[in-house]
């Protein structure tokens, strides 16, 4: 928060957007992504002159994406500005997936002249009724006083306690209000004043009891596991982690976004032996994760019924939920170094010769081993494991700081979840705790803006790929570092998969609802607006194609040809198909 308002002079007028404006730069807004119009193309305008970047965006879906995105990987709240209506109802993709994956994000959107509500006004909507079920916190403008209140509030609310996504109505009257400067000036200092004061008292308080508990858990565990998720990454919690990994020696198992808190490539990584870790362990400490379907609700048969959870995680209500044997509420960060400073006073340490330890780097030198010979042989047609052998020596052949990558799909994202590798922290984003397919652009987009000193590369899907594939104008636009690696298959699964007996009836003519046009040129795509698009059928040519694309660092899709009957569905979510 800035420490005082520049005074200006007393007469001079301005309206509802210059204050909406002010109010998000001195609360440290730096960036905000969305589509303009009416009625917020103002706003977007005052924003951009005070020094807040704008990344425009041709929908609001991949834009909210990305906003939420931008909130996990710096931790301060992604903004989305949309129109009304219509435009505010496309934000709802952002918001509910910033809510979904705890991840701070303020939806700000315009709305029709409050005189005019319920007379069916352009674009008319109760907003604050429509967002209710993706918000945390909502709040309407009824005036133009209200406005840096209103401001600080969303924002301090979406990151405080367990984050998400919060909105602001601005309707179209109060923006066009006005107000001389030195009242505005007024209404701002004392908007911030406040919000530095709640911030200040803002803190957990644990009992030393529960923490011992949780370390006694652990010194007395047979087989012992360490499991952390991408609230652990939000909460920057990876030297804590590895301290508590290193010290006491235990396995640990990262989810999807997890990975890259520790090396995939560490000595102690379950992830190759996950069947195993989670089947065996008679504790786990999950910091930072949620026990929903990601982790089968750890209930048996996945689960052993007599394992003993310790969840650590910032919602109370989360642990009351889940109803483990010892909940820690409070910071994963700020726990994990109330853990580590028992065990430091009276510490204790599995060795590698462990039979616990030993099993767990048994089985997953095995299976490493097993898919390193599958990924050994060059198949062309392209099955997935060959280009995602090269894409994987690739990005780790760029060092530190490594790319991030962005990753969705069905095969694509589940396969490359085994065989890409994270190295450091918050370099995964994924389909996430929703599953959501579409993020993948609106994602490369954040992490090219947060992120502004790493090269973006996404692995997709050409389904996946489909949601958002115009906004590879956006990245040409702003000349932003990502490589988008197209796996293209000819469709959702890979094409026409029907059974004799599905092709029947009087549309039996018609493409499979999984299919697509085959040997789609998406990489022209790009071209259209001057980026750079490779097709790649071979491994020479992915491999010249990643060597270019990496060191010139350009807007670039790259349309890898894969063979349609290669791989098959989501193997943990066959069922419910």
């Amino acid at each position: 928060m800035a420490e005082s308002v520049v005074q200006n002079s007393p007469q001079t007028l301005i309206d509802g957007n210059v204050i909406a404006a002010k109010a998000l730069a001195l609360c440290g807004v730096t960036h905000m992504f969305g589509v303009v119009g009416i009625p917020v193309t103002s706003l977007a305008n005052r924003a951009v002159s005070l020094g807040i970047r704008f990344l425009a965006f041709h929908n609001e879906q991949s834009a909210g994406y990305a906003a939420s995105a931008y909130g996990y990987l710096t931790g301060k709240p992604g903004l989305l500005l949309t129109v009304s209506g219509p435009g505010c109802v496309h934000g709802l993709a952002g918001l509910s997936n910033a809510m979904i994956n705890t991840w701070p994000m303020v939806l700000i959107s315009g709305s029709c002249d409050q005189k005019d509500a319920g007379r069916g006004d352009f674009q008319e909507l109760d907003q604050i009724e429509a967002v209710k079920p993706f918000s945390k916190f909502s709040v309407k403008a009824t005036d133009i006083k209200e406005i840096p209140s209103c401001v600080v509030q969303v924002l301090d609310r979406a990151v405080s306690g367990r984050p998400s996504g919060c909105y602001l109505d601005l309707p179209t009257d109060v923006l066009h209000q006005t107000l001389t400067e030195s009242e505005a000036d007024t209404l701002l200092t004392a908007a911030v004043n406040c919000a530095d004061l709640k911030s200040s008292t803002n803190g957990t308080e644990v009992r030393s009891s529960e923490i011992e508990a949780a370390v006694e858990l652990l010194r007395r565990a047979e087989r012992p596991l360490i499991v952390f998720g991408k609230g652990a990454a939000y909460a920057r919690a990876e030297n804590e982690l590895k301290k508590l990994v290193e010290s006491t020696g235990i396995p640990f198992l990262p989810t999807p976004m997890g990975k890259g808190l520790l090396p995939d490539t560490h000595e102690l990584a379950a992830s190759a032996a996950r069947s195993l870790a989670i089947g065996k362990c008679d504790v786990a400490i999950v910091v930072g994760a949620r026990l929903n379907w990601l982790l089968h609700f750890g209930e048996p048969p996945k689960w052993s019924k007599d394992v003993k959870f310790i969840l650590v995680d910032v919602c109370k209500d989360e642990i009351e939920l889940r109803k483990p044997h010892l909940g820690l509420v409070g910071n994963a960060k700020t726990m994990l170094e109330l853990i580590n400073r028992e065990i430091k006073d009276d510490p204790f340490c599995f060795a590698k010769s462990h039979p616990w330890v030993e099993s767990i780097s048994k089985k997953a030198k095995e299976n490493v081993s097993r898919m390193e010979a599958q990924l050994a042989k060059d198949v062309v047609p392209f099955n997935y494991f060959t280009p995602m052998r090269i894409i994987r020596d690739a990005i780790l052949g760029v060092g530190s700081p490594a790319p991030i990558l962005v990753s969705e799909g069905a095969n694509t994202m589940d396969i490359g979840r085994a065989v890409l590798v994270q190295t450091e922290p918050r370099t995964r984003l994924d389909a996430g705790t929703w599953g959501t397919m579409g993020v993948g652009l609106g994602y490369c987009i954040a992490a090219a803006i947060a992120e502004p000193d790493r090269l973006v590369v996404a692995v997709e899907g050409d389904s996946g790929f489909g949601f958002s594939a115009m906004e590879v104008e956006t990245l040409v636009r702003y000349k932003l570092p990502v490589i988008v690696i197209v796996f293209n298959n000819g469709g959702v699964y890979g094409g026409d998969r029907r059974s004799p007996e599905e092709i029947t009836g009087p549309f039996k003519e018609d493409p499979a609802p999984t299919s697509f046009v085959p040997g789609a040129a998406y990489h022209i795509l790009i071209e259209a607006f001057g980026g750079k698009g490779y097709l790649v059928g071979t491994p020479e040519e992915l491999e010249s194609a990643l060597s270019e694309s990496f060191s010139a660092r350009e807007p670039t899709v790259i349309n890898v040809k894969i063979d349609p009957y290669a791989g098959s569905e989501s193997g943990r979510l066959q069922h419910k198909n």
